[in-house]
């Protein structure tokens, strides 16, 4: 025991850098086995994809919160989608801007829009239930009002309905379209080398932590069989794919069904975003951990305990930090003595970690999105920008999910965007 506290700064800087190490490595091996294994279409490219046996209706729900400035775009893609049978519903949900006006335009324009308008801001849970309600289709498409859906990407999520009657949502495959910023570039990154990977890693060893509530399909029978989304939760997405898996539906992952979205390129856009993120995953987690003991669903077990060691990972790097800086300042006893935030070769090793992840992702992704491999430069400033914004999302998220009364409706607040362009092939 004495041993143990006398090495206490040394196990903890240990967890810190192994951790991530550890992580990497199991994302990239699953990655590569799932793309071998599930992304093998045969001659099917994403935009020539074979007709599928069925086209079922559908019904793409766009919840729409002050949207003036891109509403139009995102309709005019909606519209263009290559496939037979669907419907567009816009729910304008409170905007102080012309949305509505807009909207209502627009209903003039394509016979497959229909617009319903809220009085107030009930939040984007509350706009996707309003959608669904209005609908007899059982597959829903799920957009965000600021995105831009490619013109297959509803073909590619139908064609997962079919082959499984159990799944309850499949995600899509959310594309950066702001790039110019160094922001920007980085996020291209992420999206491919944690986001994309991890999705792809989590479907091979259990459940999905989250579908992307940007671009997503569900299966409407298994939205009733659950209440439909939760309408007190900021992250309403991570609350849905629990609740979901939670009830034995299953969540796949469709890395077809491409869908370009804007991304905040301050500092302080990305952080609010990322804060939310993770209280949005505290909350989901304290509300259905008690759920999640049951043997019947186990299989969320993996996914259950890889958050809380990515939390207790976060917690240790910021007690590794702050022992570091008081260090400088106040000495310490030997067993809380952090002399380096990067010790040697361990620091080496996972920044090339790092690298290979990120060349092993964009390697991937390039199959649905030419051109990728030029961001694997930016990827060099990932670790500095991402870790550090990370931490501080989950060490501020975590408490205020805490603290928050549950009941307490989470409705919209406008993001940052970034600079608004499609990257060019």
């Amino acid at each position: 025991m004495n041993q143990f506290i006398l090495s206490f700064a040394h196990q903890l800087q240990l967890f810190v850098f192994y951790y991530p190490l550890f992580m990497a490595y199991v994302w990239m091996v699953g990655g590569i086995y799932y793309r071998l294994h599930w992304e093998s279409h045969g001659e099917q490219s994403r935009d020539n994809p074979q007709p599928l046996p069925e086209s079922p209706p559908v019904s793409i729900l766009v919840p729409c919160h002050n949207e003036g400035d891109n509403v139009k775009e995102t309709i005019g893609f909606l519209a263009a989608q290559h496939y037979p049978n669907f419907e567009i519903i816009a729910i304008n949900d409170g905007s102080k801007d012309n949305t509505g006006e807009l909207l209502d335009e627009l209903t003039k324009k394509y016979d497959t829009l229909r617009v319903v308008h809220l009085a107030g801001n009930q939040g984007k849970a509350m706009a996707l239930n309003v959608g669904a309600l209005m609908t007899k289709n059982n597959i829903l498409v799920c957009i965000d009002g600021d995105a831009l859906l490619d013109p297959y990407a509803t073909h590619w999520l139908v064609r997962q309905f079919l082959s499984a009657p159990r799944l309850g949502a499949v995600t899509g495959n959310p594309r950066i379209r702001n790039r110019t910023s160094l922001l920007g570039k980085i996020q291209v990154g992420e999206f491919s080398s944690i986001i994309g990977l991890i999705k792809r890693a989590q479907r091979i060893y259990g459940r999905v932590f989250t579908v992307s509530g940007v671009v997503v399909a569900f299966n409407k029978t298994a939205l009733h069989d659950i209440g439909y989304w939760t309408a007190d939760n900021v992250t309403e997405d991570i609350d849905v794919s629990w609740r979901l898996q939670l009830n034995h539906w299953d969540v796949r992952f469709e890395p077809n069904a491409l869908c370009w979205i804007l991304t905040p390129e301050t500092l302080k856009g990305l952080t609010q975003q990322r804060i939310r993120w993770a209280q949005g995953g505290a909350e989901t987690f304290m509300r259905y951990f008690r759920t999640m003991l049951s043997w019947r669903r186990r299989r969320m077990w993996l996914v259950c305990v890889e958050y809380i060691v990515s939390v207790v990972w976060t917690y240790s790097l910021m007690c590794t930090l702050i022992l570091w800086v008081i260090s400088k300042f106040i000495p310490l006893p030997s067993y809380l003595q952090v002399s380096s935030l990067i010790p040697g070769w361990t620091g080496v090793i996972l920044g090339l970690t790092c690298l290979l992840q990120a060349l092993v992702s964009l390697s991937i992704d390039s199959r649905y999105e030419s051109g990728l491999v030029r961001y694997f430069f930016w990827m060099v400033w990932y670790p500095i920008a991402y870790w550090i914004i990370n931490v501080v999302a989950t060490v501020v998220g975590f408490p205020r999910a805490l603290l928050k009364k549950r009941g307490e409706r989470a409705v919209w607040t406008s993001p940052d965007r970034g600079i608004q362009s499609l990257p060019k092939d």
